[in-house]
C-alpha cells in the first residue's frame, strides 16, 4: 500500500482498539470480559445501495422538491459527498463497476444485459473481499442488477442473501402508458400499505441482522432498495406530501444544439418522453402524476433506510460501524426532454453518496470534489484496514474524508456503452461521443445544461485539458446474458 496506506492501516487499527475499550467502559460498563471478547475489533459495514435516486432530494438541495429526512440523518453522521456520480449510467454496467472496481472500459460490461461475471472471470466482488478477510457477509434486495428473475446476482458473493421477491403489479393499469411503454412503465398508489412491497422487507431483513449481529465476526450488510425504480408504485400514504410537486425546469428546444452522437446514443430512448407528452395531451395532468409518483416512491426508499438506521443505532456496535450510502445512477424525469437514464448529462449521472466512517470522517462534513463510483471498492478496503488491491480502476477517497479540501485533480468519469464518455469536474461537465463529437456545459453559469459550448473555440483548451482523462484503452463489449 505504500507508506500512507500503512500509515492508514496502523491509524485504523489504534482507533479501532481505542473504540473498543472506550465502549466496553462507557456503553457496556456490567458486560463481562467473555462477552466484550466476542465483539470483533474490525469495523462492521453496513452498505446500502438505491436504484434510480437522481440529485432532485433535499439531502443535496434544501429546496428541492422530493424530501429525504433518512438520508439527511445519515449524512450528518458523517461526510456527503455533494459532487458524486455513477461509474455508467445504466444498473447492470454501474453495479459491476461499483462491486467490482472495474470500469466498463476494462470489462466490457456496458450494457444492462452484459454478462458481467462472465467478463469477470475469478475477480473478487468487494462482498468477497470481505468473505476472505473473515467478514460475515449478509445482504438482501437488489444489489447486483435484477435482469431476468435475478439471474445476473452472484451468490458467491454472500454468505446469506435475501432475494428479491418478483415485481408486484396491481390487476390493471392505474394511470401508465397504455400504448407505449409496458406494466413497468406504470404508477399510481399501490399497494394500500408499506408492509407490501418489496423494499419493506429487505429493510426488515436488515433489521434483524443487525439486531442478531454475528458473534464474534465483523459484519459486512448490504442493503439494495428497489425504490424509485419503476413502476412508480408506493402506498397512498407517500403520495400526499407530493399532491402539487413542481415539475422539472425545462427548454423547449434543448436538443437543437446536440450533435450527432447525442442523437445516435438516445434514438431508441426518445418514445418514453414523447409518449408521455401525447398521454399528458390526451389527459391533462398525466405527467404532473408521474412525477408525483417518482417523488412518493423516493420517499419511500427514504423511510426504508430509515428504519434500518433505527436498527443501527439500536446495535451495541452502532459506533463501530462504517456506512456507505450511494445510488446507481440518476434518473431524468423530462429534464432535456429525456425520461430515464442512459444518458451522460448531470440528471442521467449525479447522485447521492454518503460515507460513515468513525475517526476518519468528521460528522456533518461535505466534500464539494467530483468523485465516481470506481472509488468505493479501495476506499472500503482502506477504510477496514484489508490490503489494496492494484487491479482497482479508482482511487480510494479516504484523503478526501480526512480533508474535503485535500487536492483532488482527477475528474469523475461515466461510461456509458463502448466509446460514449463523460468527464465531471468542478466547473464543467464534457461528454465525447463514439462518433467523436462532443458536448460542453459550464456548470457555474449553466446548471440545466442547456448550452452546448462544444463548438465555440474560446473553450478548446478546456476541451483539450478533459480529453486527456478519456480512457486510453476501451474492451470489446462482452456478450448478453441469455438465461
Amino acid at each position: 500500500m505504500g507508506e500512507t496506506g500503512e500509515y492508514t492501516f496502523r491509524q485504523h487499527l489504534a482507533w479501532r482498539i481505542a473504540l473498543f475499550l472506550a465502549i466496553g467502559v462507557t456503553i457496556y460498563p456490567n458486560a463481562t470480559v467473555g462477552k466484550e471478547a466476542e465483539r470483533p475489533a474490525s469495523p462492521d459495514v453496513l452498505f446500502f445501495v438505491v436504484d434510480d435516486l437522481n440529485d432532485w432530494i433535499s439531502l443535496l438541495d434544501v429546496d428541492a422538491p422530493i424530501k429525504t429526512p433518512n438520508l439527511e440523518r445519515l449524512a450528518r453522521r458523517g461526510m456527503l459527498f455533494t459532487r458524486a456520480y455513477c461509474a455508467s449510467p445504466a444498473c447492470n454496467p454501474s453495479r459491476t463497476a461499483t462491486l467490482t472496481g472495474l470500469r466498463p472500459t476494462t470489462t466490457g460490461a456496458y450494457g444492462n444485459k452484459s454478462d458481467w461475471r462472465g467478463a469477470t472471470p475469478g475477480r473478487k466482488t468487494i462482498m468477497q473481499q470481505f468473505m476472505a478477510a473473515g467478514y460475515d457477509v449478509r445482504g438482501a434486495g437488489k444489489i447486483f442488477h435484477h435482469h431476468l428473475d435475478g439471474a445476473f446476482h452472484d451468490d458467491d458473493s454472500f454468505h446469506d442473501f435475501q432475494h428479491m421477491p418478483p415485481q408486484q403489479y396491481p390487476r390493471e393499469k392505474l394511470n401508465g402508458a397504455p400504448k407505449y411503454g409496458s406494466r413497468n412503465t406504470d404508477w399510481g398508489e399501490w399497494p394500500r400499505q408499506a408492509e407490501d412491497a418489496i423494499d419493506f422487507h429487505t429493510a426488515g431483513y436488515c433489521v434483524n441482522t443487525l439486531r442478531e449481529p454475528p458473534s464474534g465476526k465483523p459484519l459486512f450488510l448490504a442493503c439494495g432498495i428497489f425504490k424509485p425504480h419503476s413502476p412508480f408504485f408506493a402506498p397512498s400514504e407517500f403520495h400526499k406530501p407530493y399532491r402539487n410537486v413542481d415539475l422539472p425546469v425545462r427548454k423547449t428546444d434543448d436538443w437543437s444544439d446536440l450533435p450527432q452522437g447525442a442523437d445516435a446514443l438516445l434514438r431508441d430512448k426518445k418514445w418514453f418522453w414523447q409518449g408521455m407528452m401525447r398521454l399528458n395531451e390526451q389527459k391533462d395532468g398525466s405527467y404532473r402524476d408521474f412525477i408525483r409518483a417518482y417523488a412518493a416512491c423516493a420517499a419511500l426508499a427514504d423511510d426504508q433506510v430509515g428504519r434500518v438506521l433505527d436498527a443501527l443505532d439500536k446495535s451495541p456496535r452502532r459506533d463501530n460501524a462504517v456506512v456507505v450510502l450511494w445510488a446507481d445512477h440518476g434518473f431524468h424525469l423530462g429534464e432535456k426532454d429525456h425520461i430515464e437514464k442512459f444518458a451522460l448529462w448531470e440528471k442521467s449521472n449525479h447522485i447521492p453518496f454518503i460515507v460513515v466512517a468513525p475517526g476518519v470522517a468528521k460528522p456533518g462534513s461535505r466534500c464539494d470534489r467530483p468523485v465516481d463510483m470506481s472509488a468505493l471498492y479501495p476506499t472500503l478496503l482502506e477504510l477496514c484496514g484489508l490490503p489494496a488491491d492494484a487491479a482497482c480502476d479508482g482511487q480510494s477517497i479516504v484523503p478526501l474524508l480526512r480533508d474535503p479540501q485535500a487536492n483532488w485533480q482527477r475528474p469523475a468519469l461515466m461510461t456509458y456503452m463502448r466509446g460514449n464518455h463523460a468527464l465531471r469536474s468542478d466547473r464543467w461537465r464534457y461528454i465525447r461521443y463514439a462518433d467523436g463529437t462532443e458536448e460542453l456545459y459550464d456548470h457555474d453559469v449553466d446548471p440545466h445544461e442547456w448550452t452546448n459550448l462544444a463548438g465555440d473555440g474560446r473553450f478548446e483548451d478546456v476541451i483539450k485539458q478533459h480529453r486527456r482523462w478519456l480512457p486510453k484503452t476501451e474492451a470489446k463489449r462482452v456478450p448478453d446474458l441469455k438465461k
